[in-house]
């Protein structure tokens, strides 16, 4: 499987409709990809909380109708990311979206962590409630969104609901970048599935990005990893090395705790 992971700049001089444009050009590029991935909240910047409510739209919006369109002309699967939604019967959300390769929206997901600790999108955006995966010609993703990383009982869930490929959007800090990649690397390790991270580049509201998307394989193996602007992130793997790894170490039939019956 190839993906390609487009680390995006999100600079505040370009303005949203701009950005759009920019991006769904670089999708329609990666035509011979598989699978393209884009970061959270590209639109606005993941640290831009002021510009939520001016740049929400609804799920169909126009970054939905954009992205849509070039998961289609390039004929690839497409994570567009995420978009701060506005649903017109409650708060906003942090809201990943997931195309076909004929662009039909293949899932949506609401981010069930909200960052920033009683402030920014925590108190500005709902929590999601569902986990989602998504099944491609194989594999099965597992949609996951930043801040998320970093409870691992979420990730359990979607491999529970047999995801193999881990998919992360991020608008992670410059700041934090070690845990970025430490924790990348231990939800690979912990559910034995490919991790596939995408961060933006840039400064969101002041706040520098810590860039460096990432590839790492079941085994924690970093299979590429991009630098801090923005680029385009593309690498090969083997699908079948989930089942390959499951196999060869066992370590997920071991598990004793959150089961209803241990697995013995």
């Amino acid at each position: 499987m190839r993906a390609s992971l487009l680390q995006i700049d999100v600079n505040e001089g370009e303005s949203v409709e701009s950005r759009r444009l920019r991006v769904a050009s670089l999708v329609r590029e990666q035509a011979g990809a598989d699978l393209v991935v884009l970061p959270e909240l590209w639109t606005t910047g993941a640290f831009a909380y002021e510009d939520f409510g001016s740049a929400a739209e609804p799920l169909e919006g126009p970054t939905y109708e954009a992205m849509a369109k070039a998961a289609s002309d390039a004929g690839v699967w497409l994570h567009a990311g995420s978009i701060p939604e506005r649903d017109p019967d409650g708060p906003l959300y942090n809201t990943s979206l997931v195309f076909s390769p004929s662009g039909d929206l293949a899932a949506a997901y609401r981010k069930i962590h909200r960052f920033g600790f009683d402030k920014g999108e925590a108190v500005l955006m709902g929590a999601g409630d569902e986990l989602v995966t998504v099944r491609l010609p194989g594999t099965t993703l597992g949609v996951a969104t930043c801040y998320d990383l970093r409870f691992p009982e979420l990730f359990r869930g979607l491999v529970d609901a047999g995801a193999e490929t881990l998919v992360i959007p991020a608008g992670w800090p410059e700041r934090r970048r070690a845990h970025w990649t430490l924790l990348a690397q231990a939800r690979a390790v912990e559910n034995q599935a490919f991790v596939l991270a995408c961060g933006t580049a840039g400064t969101h509201a002041g706040v520098p990005q810590a860039g460096h998307s990432i590839v790492v394989d079941p085994w924690g193996e970093v299979l590429a990893q991009a630098g801090a602007g923005e680029q385009i992130l593309t690498v090969e793997f083997d699908p079948g090395k989930v089942a390959v790894t499951r196999d060869q170490f066992p370590a997920l039939k071991d598990r004793m705790l959150g089961l209803t019956a241990p697995r013995r």
